[in-house]
Formats: structure tokens, C-alpha cells, sequence
């Protein structure tokens, strides 16, 4: 889709704060059930960034939705939203899960890769950075084994 130059973005100003509130809303009830702690960290005063909406909510719902499958019972996830004075904003979903080895971290952005323990398609954090990038933006993931894993993004604010 993206790769192809196929993919064409709706964009539109909007506030990624109350996006990611949103999203993070959806994944309240799971995450209780599961006995995860979900808490977002996102600014009221953040500026306003011009990006497709329907497209970064399918990257938020993936980050979330990884984190908490990784993330066991009584661990947290944590999404944070910030402003960077590089004219950006920036998304951090951090977990307190399984967490991924350096080899994982390397290949996590590899189309159909699937880490131990993954029951997913191995396409959505391709998916994501495809997404990431169309928007001009960048997607890093960091992590140790034990220790959980950190998925950031940053969104420049004009496109």
C-alpha cells in the first residue's frame, strides 16, 4: 500500500493528545480485565499537527494493542505524548513486559518477523512505520529481555 506510493493521506489538524486519550479509552476495559495498568501522559496545551487521523490511530491502536498482549498481569503500559522544540511531536508507548533481545529490536520493523511468544501477523509494526513515514516521521523501538519495551514515534508538525 504505502511502499507502492499508493497511499494518500487525509490530513487535517488535530489534536494528537485527545487522539491518543481516545484510543487509549478503547483499551481501558482490557487492560482492567487483565489486570494492566493503562495511563496516558498526554498535555492538554499540545499544538495542533496536521496528520491523517484514521492512519495514526491505526498506529496508536497497533503500539497499544502489542503492549498490553506483552505485558503480564500487574505490569503497566505507559503512552506518552510530547512536544519536541524541533517542531515535532512524539508518542511513546512503554510497556513492563517480556521485552524483546537486541535481534528482535533489529527485526521488529521487518515485514512478517514475529517475535517469541507473537501471535499476531508479523505486519503491524511494518505497517506502522509505513504509516510513520508517509507522515514524514520516524518510529524506534528500544527494549531489553525482562525489561519491557519501548515503541516512540515522532511526528513533524508541519508536513
Amino acid at each position: 500500500m504505502s511502499e507502492s506510493g499508493a497511499l494518500k493521506l487525509q490530513q487535517e489538524p488535530i489534536d494528537l493528545g485527545g487522539l491518543v486519550r481516545d484510543v487509549a479509552g478503547s483499551f481501558f476495559g482490557d487492560a482492567a480485565a487483565r489486570q494492566v495498568t493503562l495511563k496516558v501522559d498526554a498535555p492538554d496545551d499540545l499544538p495542533a499537527i496536521d496528520i491523517d487521523p484514521v492512519r495514526i490511530r491505526e498506529v496508536i491502536t497497533n503500539l497499544l494493542s502489542n503492549a498490553l498482549r506483552h505485558t503480564p498481569e500487574g505490569g503497566s503500559v505507559v503512552v506518552r505524548v510530547a512536544s519536541h522544540p524541533i517542531g515535532a511531536l512524539s508518542v511513546e508507548v512503554r510497556d513492563s513486559g517480556s521485552g524483546m533481545t537486541p535481534e528482535a529490536i533489529a527485526r521488529a520493523f521487518d515485514r512478517f518477523y514475529k517475535g517469541s511468544g507473537s501471535r499476531g501477523s508479523g505486519l503491524g509494526l511494518t505497517i506502522a512505520r509505513n504509516l510513520v513515514a508517509a507522515h514524514g516521521g520516524e518510529i524506534h523501538a528500544s527494549s531489553e529481555p525482562g525489561r519491557g519495551t519501548t515503541i516512540a514515534f515522532t511526528l513533524p508538525r508541519e508536513p
